[in-house]
Formats: C-alpha cells, sequence, structure tokens
C-alpha cells in the first residue's frame, strides 16, 4: 500500500491570529516577539516580511528593516487556544496525527482514498474547515513520507497545497537548492559546493566518499533524504525528552549572586512544567550564553528522579559554581532530562514530604492565577 503522508503548516501563525482578532491589522506589516532591546521576532506577516524580516532575527534589526510595522508581544494563551482548534480538526479528520509544534502537524491519511476517491480531497477539506471554521490560512504538503511532506508545504506559502507523487519524488525535488534539507546550513552548503553540489540531485547522486568529508556518521542519512527516501513514521503524541525554561536578559549579568538568583527563578519554573505535565527527571542540564554569544551547556545527574524546584535548583548551582560568568551573561536556561512518569524527590521522606507539599500550594496558585504570580527566594548557596 502507498503511503500517502500530509504535512500542514499555519501561515504566520501569531501573526495570523492577532489579524484575525484585529481586523484593522490585515494587511498591513505586523512582527509579533519581545519588545524589549534584546527581543527576538516569534514570527511576522507577509507584509512584514517582504523588507526582509523573519522569525529569530533581533528585534531590533526588524525595527530598522520595517520601522512602519506594527510590534506586538504575543498572546501565548491566545496562540494555543486557536491551536487546539486546529489540531482538534486534524483528529476529525485523520486516524494518526503527531503534532510538531503549536502550528504545524503530521497527518499519516495512507488507505483514505478509499473513502474519498482522491486523497488530495483530505487536505483541501481540511484547508476548508480550518478557513471557514477559524478564519485562518494553512499550507500543506501531501507526499510519500514526512520529509517530502515538510518539503512540500512550504514550497507555495501562504495558503498553498503541493502535491509530491510517489514516481516523480525524486526528479521533483533534485533541482532544488540543498538547503531545502532541514539541517543542512551554510557552512555545509559551502563545503558541498566545493565539490560542486549545490541541488538536491547531485547530493543524491555523489560519492559517499564525499559526503563523508561533510557530514560524518550521517553520510547515509543526509544521501537517502536527498533520494526523497524518509521511512519514518507518523507518531502520534510522542513524550517530551525534556522540560526547560530560558530567558534572555535586559543586561547582562556578571555576579554569581545574580546568575544564582535567575537561576532560582528557572528552576521554579522548570519544576511547574515538570509536575504539571506529569513527569520527574534525572538530569538537570544548564545553558548558559555569554555576551559574546558564546553559548554552553553543563550537565548533571541526580541518583534518583526529582520534581520539585529546591532539588532541580540544588543541582543547577552546582553547575554554576563551574562558570566564568565575569565577562557577562547574556542568557540562562535550566532543562531536566531522562524524564519519567509522575513527580518525586530524592530527599528523606520528611523532608520530601514537606517539599512536596509546599510545590503543590505554589503549583495551585499558579495554576489559577498563571506563572507569573509568584516568584521564589532562597538562601541556597
Amino acid at each position: 500500500m502507498k503511503r500517502y503522508i500530509m504535512h500542514i503548516d499555519m501561515d504566520a501563525f501569531f501573526a495570523s491570529v492577532e489579524q484575525l482578532d484585529n481586523p484593522e491589522l490585515r494587511g498591513k506589516a505586523l512582527i509579533v516577539g519581545g519588545l524589549s532591546g534584546r527581543g527576538v521576532v516569534s514570527t511576522c506577516s507577509y507584509e512584514a516580511r517582504k523588507f526582509g524580516v523573519h522569525s529569530a532575527m533581533p528585534m531590533a534589526e526588524a525595527r530598522k528593516l520595517c520601522p512602519h510595522a506594527e510590534f506586538l508581544p504575543g498572546r501565548m494563551w491566545r496562540y494555543k487556544e486557536v491551536s487546539n482548534q486546529i489540531m482538534a480538526i486534524f483528529q476529525e479528520e485523520a486516524p494518526l496525527v503527531e503534532q510538531l509544534s503549536i502550528d504545524e502537524a503530521f497527518l499519516d491519511v495512507t488507505g483514505m482514498e478509499r473513502l474519498c476517491k482522491d486523497v488530495r480531497n483530505v487536505g483541501w477539506h481540511i484547508k476548508e474547515r480550518i478557513k471557514n471554521e477559524i478564519g485562518l490560512t494553512c499550507s500543506v504538503g501531501l507526499a510519500p513520507n514526512k520529509f517530502l511532506a515538510k518539503m512540500a508545504s512550504d514550497l507555495q506559502k501562504p495558503d498553498g497545497f503541493t502535491v509530491i507523487a510517489h514516481e516523480d519524488a525524486r526528479n521533483f525535488i533534485a533541482p532544488l537548492p540543498v538547503t531545502k534539507i532541514f539541517g543542512i546550513g551554510g557552512a555545509a552548503q559551502q563545503s558541498l559546493a566545493k565539490f560542486g553540489i549545490t541541488t538536491i540531485g547531485q547530493l543524491a547522486n555523489a560519492d559517499r566518499s564525499i559526503l563523508q568529508k561533510v557530514f560524518g556518521k550521517n553520510a547515509d542519512k543526509v544521501q537517502h533524504l536527498a533520494m526523497g527516501l524518509d521511512d519514518r513514521p507518523v507518531v502520534p503524541e510522542t513524550a517530551p525528552k525534556s522540560i526547560g525554561r530560558e530567558t534572555t536578559f535586559e543586561k547582562d549579568l556578571y555576579t554569581y549572586e545574580d546568575c544564582k538568583g535567575a537561576i532560582l527563578e528557572l528552576s521554579g519554573q522548570t519544576g511547574y512544567r515538570l509536575r504539571n505535565k506529569g513527569y520527574s527527571g534525572r538530569t538537570v542540564t544548564l545553558k548558559v550564553k555569554f555576551k559574546d554569544f558564546k553559548t554552553i551547556t553543563r550537565s548533571i545527574s541526580s541518583e534518583s528522579d526529582i520534581s520539585c524546584d529546591e532539588e532541580i535548583f540544588a543541582l543547577a548551582v552546582k553547575l554554576l559554581r563551574e562558570v566564568n560568568y565575569e565577562n557577562g551573561v547574556r542568557l540562562l536556561g535550566v532543562t531536566v532530562s531522562h524524564l519519567q512518569d509522575g513527580s518525586c524527590g530524592s530527599l528523606c521522606f520528611e523532608e520530601n514530604t514537606k517539599l512536596l507539599q509546599r510545590n503543590a500550594t505554589i503549583d495551585n496558585l499558579k495554576k489559577r492565577f498563571g506563572e507569573n504570580i509568584i516568584h521564589r527566594g532562597g538562601r541556597h548557596s
């Protein structure tokens, strides 16, 4: 049986939701993201993209490129609300749905041609429902596998629908630039160009020894993708590999006390998210981005599962002591990985019970009034 995989990506999602809720913003250049001096663009309308603005760009640069745009800080609660409506439509229309992010998903529609004669009708029907029921547009890619479907959805944005047929897949992607393969960035592109490889077709036919020089152990994987091959299944509701929080500071941090205070806050946010999702973990990772944008990570593991804020903080502070922060810290992040179902603690029973009770009280307040309703303070060293 032929596989039919669909990738659906909402068009400029955050900006489109803002334009949906405020019709006066429609047709205007709109940029959503952090409005501080160190903020970055989360997304922008297609009107703003004409001026070179794109996601992950520093907000200061976006203001220079498009000073006449409307700038908004974003409303994540609203985007999640609309995302839930969209994902509900996907679940109703396809037997297998794998959500990738707040605004995109893979749908396995294999076999549905028996119900609707042409599997493309599933995509058109979903686009119509999203437009009529929610008021937004999306771009759809339909192909034999995940790799091709995701590539297809990006080829005719916004409001596009691209089909890559099984028999035409390799020829269809052959003339496209190698950067269309996710993970091939500027450095790899330059390395390939030295060997005369600039298109996906040339990459598919390249000598393996050349690809090993560029991609190392991933050479075979990359070449298979260039051939249009990808056997990954659509997996519904995959469990997260890690949970964490990070923050970029308005001013660089130069002292241990300032960094420790920030880590205390991040540990509380991470612990809350762990417990709210019903997880505990073994490994704490500290991410540090310095003033010069150099980034390092340091990790430490606990002998047993942890989920309490205090436990996460204690391990993160140990990692902080190994970091030279005197040249300025721009960003800090705290993440817990090696997750297990259920929250628990690693301290002795009596103390652990007190911690769990204290964390539960804080969690209830955050659920009722939002994560920012309470901030932690402490004398940890």
